[in-house]
């Protein structure tokens, strides 16, 4: 019977609530006294406790009820708490540039108090009350440490540079913490990319996927292979345990089933692994777009002919094989609204701005005119062939004349239908646009793409499918969206507009895309 009454007045979804506070016993009582509950306070946004007690973890709203311990928070000058732990490359510069960004937006007074190298705290005062409304706490270390610290629920968000892993995302589960790759479970907050990197003074410019790979294996060992100087190749990679050294392992070294060499120099931050490759003329290095320093990123190429360099707008079409999300990870359970507020800030226009001044790749879509696009109509005459005729190249270039790509495109898992992390991010983003009337009265058109393995029919197909499924994607997530006031159709061209070498599985999953052309 306690059970039901209680559960009466617990809410049906969950919060979060900072792991620094303590967690101490309680006791909740209803205002007429007839129900009781006690138990651990494990949170309070404000509006909701979180309790664990003997029948589980319950949400209980703080209007029907009175907080009796220690540990209960003062209502009146209630200051939330939001805990974030992970990546240090998102953690040093970019995070803490959003907060001070929503905090000036927002009317907050932000200041910074450093605990130690890895940990600091931001306090924000309301500028007109000045009231002390929240405390933002990081722990800036690796994004294994961020899923350890959310497992372990001494944080409220995740900062990744990678995506979840199963066996994180199967004990989030079995926590209570809901589908940690769900809809609002997870979200791209910006791009970056793996870049190999090299000393000024290196001849070396340019390595192809392969060899790169090859290099960081130990199965090339000297710069005369790679059409440098006849010396030694040293190699510097950041921490294993980092997002970014996680995505060297998976999108770098899997793809061709090669494991790294036991002896790669690591090191803790980006910008001292730039400044050890900057001061030595034989290294070779993988660093973060964002964190190249003085080092020359190498462009990556093929036997084809084909060069991809990384750069602001490579990176966030996914054209650049090697780009890497930088995500934030929530679990199921309700956050402060202030917090809730600066995760809203964080996808509007300011917060674009604020992630381009800090060095990253940012999501608000672009415009590329036709007529900017010359290299990749060439490169796709230079390798026709008898699999796409000249017809099928002419009725490209007629479907797409007088319209724009927008850098918002979508690209699929190895061996999959299912979208990767990046574009299902942009369907949500692609979806809110039409929402709000950004592309009121025009044509959008969803254009399919295939890499050149296997039959040109097949493969056009196969192009047209993924373009469909996308507007389908699209389509069921502008909710709110009417169909009549935007024109959406899809299309397909194959192979016929290859972005990489077809020789490497980079360049296949590069060529395997559905792009955003608008009029």
């Amino acid at each position: 019977m306690v059970l039901k009454r209680a559960a009466a007045y617990a809410a049906l979804f969950l919060f979060g609530w900072s792991a620094c506070a303590l967690a101490q016993d309680v006791a909740l009582t209803s205002r007429d006294g007839g129900v009781e509950i006690s138990g651990t306070l494990l949170g309070f946004d404000g509006e909701f406790y979180r309790l664990q007690t003997d029948f589980g973890e319950l949400t209980v709203d703080s209007s029907g009820v009175l907080c009796d311990g220690p540990a209960c928070p003062n209502l009146q000058d209630y200051v939330a708490e939001l805990a974030l732990s992970g990546s240090s490359t998102m953690g040093a510069v970019l995070m803490p540039a959003l907060v001070e960004g929503f905090a000036q937006r927002a009317g907050y007074d932000a200041v910074r108090e450093d605990v130690d190298q890895f940990r600091f705290t931001y306090l924000l005062t309301n500028i007109e009350t000045g009231k002390l409304a929240a405390r933002f706490r990081f722990r800036v270390t690796t994004t294994d440490e961020g899923f350890a610290d959310l497992l372990a629920n001494e944080a409220d968000i995740v900062m990744a540079l990678r995506e979840i892993r199963p066996t994180e995302r199967q004990r989030a589960r079995e926590a209570g913490m809901g589908d940690m790759t769900g809809l609002h479970r997870s979200r791209v907050l910006a791009l970056d990319a793996v870049v190999p990197v090299v000393a000024p003074d290196n001849p070396v410019r340019s390595i192809s996927p392969l060899d790169l790979a090859r290099a960081f294996a130990g199965q090339v060992t000297n710069w005369q292979e790679l059409g440098g100087v006849d010396a030694a190749i040293s190699l510097h990679l950041p921490q294993a345990g980092t997002g970014l050294g996680q995505a060297v392992a998976d999108h770098v070294m899997m793809p061709v089933r090669l494991a790294l060499a036991d002896d790669i120099l690591r090191h803790p931050l980006g910008t001292a692994l730039a400044e050890a490759v900057e001061d030595d003329p034989f290294a070779l290095g993988i660093s973060s777009y964002a964190e190249v320093g003085n080092t020359v990123p190498l462009v990556l190429t093929g036997d084809c002919g084909f060069s991809l360099e990384a750069g602001r707008r490579t990176i966030k079409t996914e054209d650049y094989p090697l780009t890497a999300p930088m995500f934030l990870y929530l679990p199921a359970r309700r956050l402060p609204q202030i917090a809730r507020e600066f995760l809203a800030f964080t996808r509007g226009p300011t917060a674009q701005v604020v992630i381009r001044r800090a060095g990253f790749v940012d999501q608000s879509p672009e415009e590329v005119p036709i007529d900017l696009q010359g290299n990749r109509f060439a490169n796709a005459i230079s390798t026709a062939g008898s699999e796409v005729p000249l017809e099928e190249l002419q009725r490209m270039v007629r479907t797409l004349d007088g319209m724009a790509r927008l850098t918002t495109s979508f690209r699929f898992e190895a061996g999959s239908i299912r979208l990767d992390a990046q574009s299902r991010s942009n369907v949500q983003q692609l979806a809110r646009a039409m929402e709000v009337g950004t592309y009121d009265a025009r044509r959008i058109l969803f254009v399919g793409f295939s890499d050149g393995d296997g039959p040109s029919g097949a493969n056009r197909n196969i192009a047209l499918r993924r373009a469909e499924a996308v507007r389908r994607a699209i389509t069921q997530a502008a909710q709110t969206e009417d169909t009549r006031r935007v024109t959406l159709d899809v299309d397909a061209f194959g192979e016929a507009l290859p972005m990489a070498c077809d020789d490497s599985a980079w360049g296949r999953q590069a060529n395997r895309r559905v792009e955003v052309w608008v009029r």
